[in-house]
């Protein structure tokens, strides 16, 4: 599954101001991790810019559906980065929080409001980290331990 330019501009396009950070932002993801085929998820109402889909089972979910590895939206406020993915039983959002900048993260997600507060740096190391375990099987994602 692929994205096309069309459907990408249209997601840009709606992100207004936002538009350019996510552009900026979805060119270091496909540098950064280029075995994370693109696509457009619709969520919540909202749609996300996604990359390298895999399993996910939530507890409530009667079977697996396909998620993206990483994610982005434009929110009113700021652009959320979200990494759907663990370390060593750990959210990678938490792990690297103090890496990241001038930034809020939650478990999975990451919130900014200019890209320049993101330190993009650590955000090329996790991409390519986890680009790496996706390439071996590695599952990224489950239950924190």
């Amino acid at each position: 599954m692929s994205i096309d330019a069309a459907a990408l501009e249209e997601f840009l396009a709606a992100a207004g101001p936002k538009a350019e950070e996510l552009r900026e932002l979805d060119a270091i993801i496909r540098a950064s991790a280029p075995a994370f085929e693109p696509v457009l998820i619709g969520s919540m109402g909202a749609s996300m810019l996604g990359y390298g889909l895999i399993p996910y089972q939530s507890k409530s979910m009667k079977k697996p559906s396909d998620w993206p590895v990483v994610s982005l939206a434009a929110r009113k406020n700021y652009v959320s980065l979200y990494i759907s993915a663990l370390q060593d039983g750990r959210y990678i959002a938490e792990v690297y929080a103090d890496r990241l900048g001038k930034v809020s993260c939650g478990k999975s997600c990451i919130r900014f409001k200019r890209l320049s507060d993101l330190d993009l740096d650590t955000v090329r190391e996790i991409l390519g980290d986890l680009e790496r375990r996706f390439l071996a099987g590695e599952k990224l994602y489950g239950e924190p331990g």
